[in-house]
């Protein structure tokens, strides 16, 4: 079975449980509108030593940022502020006390940086591999809430940010080049946090998600919530070193994804860039199509490369 097709199979299992207000699997945090505008999002996320992370080549307190960042992500796509965080850790022995308070080091600092609070959790034993657990919860307005399933037809497709970085960084780790800049940038994933709140703020804005499996995968998340395709310009995808493969099938970007009206993108760029500095980069757009693909075009001359991204199992 695959990921997703457990995924599936857990979803449809529990479907005659009430959820007591909470929505079903599908987007990246469950939400629960808690009276008047607001609402709750939560979501959960693992890291295990050798799957995640190479405990080598990363230092306690560069995996306890990354471990809180990785879940603000989750957050951030959904369009609201993070509040709270639980984290459960299992440790061996051969992880003592001094990377234990590196760890959590790391993972004040960010939530200092943040604002988010640590309200909880659990630690245990481990025989061999460190495994980490963080939940974490947002809350603002309903009205606000960001979905896959809500791309429209003709929507534009947006990413926040270069893809690429993280899978070539991992390629550094693995050839035993620790101290490149993409290995850095695989170790220290940076949450779009401010841009996610501000993007949730956006009436034009529909559809969006982080990147965290590769724009090959995610996207594919919003096409199939959404019953729609989309068309991918590949000479707009911001590669870093120009590498379109690693942006497309590399995970752990954490950028976000995102669809805006059609009718409203010259504007939307220009407010972009004067908050944030920068212009969102302009991928592609929502098409109709029989079946939820995605079509890349170069030059705007169908390609057919045989692109995927990461896959758990």
């Amino acid at each position: 079975m695959s990921e997703f097709g457990l995924i599936e199979h857990i979803a449809r299992l529990f479907v005659d449980i009430d959820h007591r207000g909470w929505e079903t699997i599908g987007d990246d945090c469950t939400l629960l509108p808690i009276g008047g505008d607001e609402a709750l999002v939560v979501t959960t996320d693992m890291l295990v030593e050798d799957v995640h992370f190479v405990r080598e080549a990363t230092s306690a307190e560069e995996l306890g940022r990354k471990a809180l960042a990785v879940n603000l992500s989750d957050v951030a796509a959904m369009g609201l502020p993070a509040v709270a965080t639980l984290l459960s850790v299992a440790l061996p022995s051969n992880a003592g006390e001094e990377w234990a308070r590196e760890f959590i080091k790391g993972y004040h600092t960010l939530s200092k940086e943040q604002g988010v609070a640590l309200v909880g959790g659990d630690t245990t034993a481990s025989k061999d591999k460190i495994v980490i657990n963080v939940v974490a919860v947002g809350r603002g307005p309903l009205s606000n809430v960001k979905r896959r399933s809500a791309a429209k037809i003709g929507d534009a497709i947006y990413v926040g940010g270069q893809l690429g970085a993280s899978a070539l960084g991992l390629k550094d780790i693995l050839a035993g080049e620790y101290d490149t800049p993409n290995a850095a940038r695989h170790r220290l994933p940076v949450a779009q946090s401010q841009e996610g709140v501000w993007l949730g703020g956006r009436a034009e804005v529909h559809a969006m998600m982080d990147l965290s499996d590769g724009l090959a995968s995610d996207l594919c998340h919003i096409l199939h919530a959404s019953h729609c395709a989309a068309e991918i310009f590949v000479e707009n995808i911001p590669a870093v070193e120009g590498d379109v493969e690693s942006a497309v099938c590399g995970g752990e970007d954490y950028k976000l994804l995102f669809t805006v009206d059609a009718d409203n993108t010259e504007c939307f760029e220009s407010d972009f860039e004067a908050q944030f500095g920068f212009r969102p980069y302009l991928i592609g757009q929502i098409v109709e199509s029989a079946k939820s693909e995605i079509i890349w075009t170069e030059q705007g001359r169908r390609v057919n490369p045989q692109w995927h991204g990461f896959t758990h199992f």
